[in-house]
C-alpha cells in the first residue's frame, strides 16, 4: 500500500487500541501502528515514518501532553491528536498551546469517533 497513511495511536487501554487498529485499517490507505506507553513511543518508534499521531491524555507513565511536549521539541511537527476522556476546557486549551493539532473526547460510540 504505497499511499497508505501510518498512524501511530498511543493509549493505556488495549481495547481502544484495537477496536481504533480494527476500524481505520478496514478502510483503505491506513496502516495503524499500537503502544500502550508514551514513553515506549518516544523510545521504541521512528516517529519520522509515519503521517499522523494519535495520543490518549491520561497515561500512567506519561501524559499525552507531556507526550506532545517531547515530539514538539524535537522538531517534530507531524499532526498529533490529543484523544481522552477528560473533557476540561483546561486540558484542551493545554493541548492546543503546546502544538496538538486537533483534540477528541472519548465517549459515544467508536465508529463516530474514529470516521
Amino acid at each position: 500500500m504505497p499511499d497508505a497513511i501510518r498512524v501511530l495511536y498511543v493509549d493505556d487501554e488495549p481495547a481502544l487500541l484495537d477496536i481504533c487498529k480494527l476500524f481505520l485499517e478496514t478502510r483503505e490507505h491506513f496502516i495503524v501502528d499500537t503502544l500502550t506507553s508514551a514513553t515506549n513511543a518516544l523510545t521504541a518508534a521512528t516517529l519520522d515514518t509515519y503521517d499522523a499521531i494519535i495520543s490518549d491524555y491520561q497515561m500512567p507513565d506519561m501524559d499525552g501532553i507531556e507526550f506532545l511536549r517531547q515530539v514538539r521539541s524535537s522538531g517534530n511537527s507531524i499532526p498529533f491528536v490529543l484523544f481522552t476522556g477528560r473533557g476540561r476546557e483546561d486540558v484542551v486549551i493545554e493541548a492546543i498551546n503546546n502544538g496538538a493539532d486537533f483534540y477528541l473526547q472519548k465517549g459515544g460510540d467508536p465508529k463516530a469517533q474514529f470516521a
